[in-house]
């Protein structure tokens, strides 16, 4: 089976939950749209938001929420 990449959009914990899901989506998308320039299929590239929630790092910090502003690869069987 064809692999599928998921790209899973992630916000730092400041702001209302709903404008975090936003922020992770649009962050997703962008990364979707980089890798498809240079040539990835979109109909193998999956996007998902979890906003704030599942932190990699649980400080309340500038350091710490950089860490959690990113966009994270996973590769899921299709």
């Amino acid at each position: 089976g064809s692999a599928v990449v998921r790209i899973e959009g992630y916000a730092d914990e400041r702001g209302t939950g709903e404008y975090n899901l936003a922020l992770g989506e649009k962050r997703a998308q962008m990364v979707k749209k980089y890798l498809t320039v240079f040539g990835a299929p979109q109909n193998r590239i999956a996007t998902i938001s979890y906003g704030e929630e599942k932190s990699f790092c649980k400080e309340h910090n500038e350091e710490c929420w950089a860490q959690n502003r990113r966009g994270h690869f996973v590769v899921v069987a299709r």
